[in-house]
């Protein structure tokens, strides 16, 4: 009795918390289909007409083709920056046994606990004087070094698990340190890098505060940008405001779905091989 009372109430917990995290989506959606005087006169219930046009309204006003690609050259080039330099970096603080390595992999460990708060207004000058500010590119640069700590220290800890004797038959083979590298040993990196990416993926397309403080022009506007202009100063159309969230989430929530496997596989592997 007392194991099915526990199984009982582990149940009602966890459909608790189900409802708690799942109600925020299903406002979300349904008030996308309603009118703007529906969402404010019953914002709980199911809209009289679903309205589709709010997504076409949505989709053109918030100019998600252009704002969509200013975001993925965010994205990309962030994600890109941060994999090739972190599995590097990774790689050789992990095979390398010396202090100034321990050392170096610390302060990457470290620069994890800084807030970003304390270093915006430093970055956005030195992204100034770089001409990194006002580009998707440059702002997906920023990016790539924000997030290479804690992919290092994800590497760092999956390198562990990799036979050393790989590098040495390598280097036998007549494979020089770097061609051993991206031949052998980052094909084994596959799990932790789908990780990576996925884990990056998420912050890079839906940061608000980075975008904000480096694109001053509307047109290098990501999609988060893009849609905070729905919100004016004496009005906010929730409806469209509602219905261009839902359309920039679905990507991500399509790619997060399709690997999250290898991310929980990338994220188990990494801790107890570290």
């Amino acid at each position: 009795m007392s194991r099915r009372l526990y199984s009982a109430l582990a149940w009602i917990v966890l459909a608790l918390l189900a409802v708690y995290f799942l109600f925020p989506i299903y406002m979300a959606i349904v008030n996308s289909f309603k009118t703007e005087g529906e969402v404010y006169s019953s914002v709980l219930g199911l809209p009289s007409t679903f309205k589709f046009d709010n997504y076409t309204e949505a989709f053109k006003k918030a100019n998600m083709l252009h704002s969509g690609l200013n975001t993925v050259i965010v994205t990309v080039t962030g994600i890109v920056g941060i994999v090739v330099c972190s599995s590097l970096a990774g790689y050789k603080l992990s095979r390398t046994r010396s202090r100034l390595s321990n050392w170096i992999f610390m302060l990457f460990v470290a620069s994890m606990l800084i807030p970003f708060q304390t270093i915006m207004v430093t970055l956005t000058k030195m992204a100034r004087n770089l001409g990194l500010q006002g580009s998707p590119f440059g702002l997906g640069v920023v990016c790539a070094g924000l997030g290479v700590s804690m992919a290092i220290f994800l590497y760092h800890g999956f390198v562990k698990g990799i036979p050393r004797e790989l590098d040495e038959s390598a280097s036998i083979d007549g494979c020089g340190e770097w061609k051993g590298f991206f031949l052998i040993i980052f094909p084994l990196l596959v799990p932790i890098t789908f990780t990576i990416v996925v884990l990056n993926l998420l912050w890079l397309w839906n940061d608000f505060l980075l975008p904000v403080l480096l694109l001053n022009d509307y047109r290098k506007y990501t999609l988060v940008l893009t849609i905070n202009m729905f919100f004016g100063k004496y009005s906010r159309d929730w409806a469209l405001i509602l219905a261009s969230l839902i359309l920039s989430s679905i990507p991500i929530v399509l790619i997060f779905a399709f690997f999250q496997r290898w991310v929980i596989q990338g994220i188990t592997d990494g801790a107890v091989k570290g």
